[in-house]
């Protein structure tokens, strides 16, 4: 049981979370696939998969294949499209005491925005724009590597857009600062990072790439210094909230996005491996709160130097 003593709650744009702690996109579905597992009324969110304007097939197979302390995956964004997320996912997730995410993707400026307009006046609580997807051939990591775009499309989705806005940030880029200032200026009500990081691996017995797509979004324990190092950068670039996300496993890793400057933190690669991983972090940052007599978890957002 948690201690009410102890404030675990958070403010992301105006939305309150009653802890820091949701899903990466692609990691859970829409929750139904974990609802067995995991009560989804513990976590401060919902992040769903993405959805497109139209249903999108995805990517050849394979386009999955393990690495070194994680994973390469080139899904493509495979989804049913956003009637049909609407009707069946929307509805489950509604079900729940949580707040909902979507993550919008698109092809072109005008699809996100079709998205974007259709979820207007549904019950949705924030909307993550992903525009650093590197499997996709279209739209996607195009549109996260370069400011003017950025800006460009967070402008657009923000004339459609009635819930609070979060642009996922992509690595994959020189300055991520930059990105994010150019997010910011674009009307972004906070940012999401990081995204996977462009990989390739190859079957050096059959002589070919593992993945159809030859390469992948890499994820995982591997990638969370760099995570790290960007939430922190990003922190210091711009005034709105981030959602820290990459590499995180247990309680640990999220506390350390907390203090890089995140005021919340996403678990995504983890639910592959143990189900119940989300409720594990909640629970391993209430605890490490206790044992350091921290009050509010606001205290430990930004907090390192």
């Amino acid at each position: 049981m948690f201690n009410n003593e102890i404030n675990m709650s958070v403010n992301i744009a105006g939305v309150e979370w009653k802890n820091p702690v949701t899903t990466a996109s692609g990691t859970f579905g829409s929750g139904i696939e974990y609802s067995d597992f995991v009560d989804l009324n513990a976590l401060g969110a919902v992040t769903t998969k993405g959805v497109s304007n139209v249903p999108w097939e995805g990517n050849q197979t394979p386009r999955i294949a393990e690495t070194t302390s994680g994973m390469l995956n080139a899904i493509g964004l495979q989804n049913p499209g956003v009637d049909v997320f609407i009707e069946r996912d929307l509805a489950f997730l509604k079900e729940f005491d949580t707040n909902i995410i979507v993550n919008v993707c698109g092809r072109t400026e005008r699809d996100y925005c079709e998205v974007v307009e259709k979820l207007a006046d549904n019950d949705v609580d924030m909307l993550e724009i992903n525009i650093s997807c590197p499997n996709v051939s279209e739209g996607g990591i195009t549109f996260g590597q370069n400011c003017d775009s950025v800006e460009s499309i967070t402008k657009a989705v923000k004339k459609y857009a009635k819930q609070p806005i979060i642009m996922k940030l992509s690595p994959n880029v020189s300055n991520i600062g930059d990105i994010a200032r150019a997010a910011e200026a674009g009307g972004a009500d906070a940012v999401s990072l990081i995204n996977t990081l462009t990989g390739s691996k190859i079957d050096i017995h059959r002589r070919k790439f593992e993945l159809a797509n030859k390469t992948g979004g890499l994820s995982g324990p591997a990638i969370k210094p760099i995570a790290i190092r960007m939430v922190y950068e990003v922190a210091k670039a711009v005034n709105i909230p981030i959602i820290g996300m990459g590499g995180i496993m247990n309680a640990e890793d999220a506390i350390e996005f907390i203090l890089a400057g995140a005021s919340a933190v996403a678990v995504g690669t983890a639910n592959f491996t143990n189900q119940r991983a989300t409720l594990e972090v909640i629970a391993g940052i209430y605890d490490y709160m206790k044992k350091y007599n921290v009050k509010d978890i606001n205290e430990l957002i930004g907090c390192v130097e």
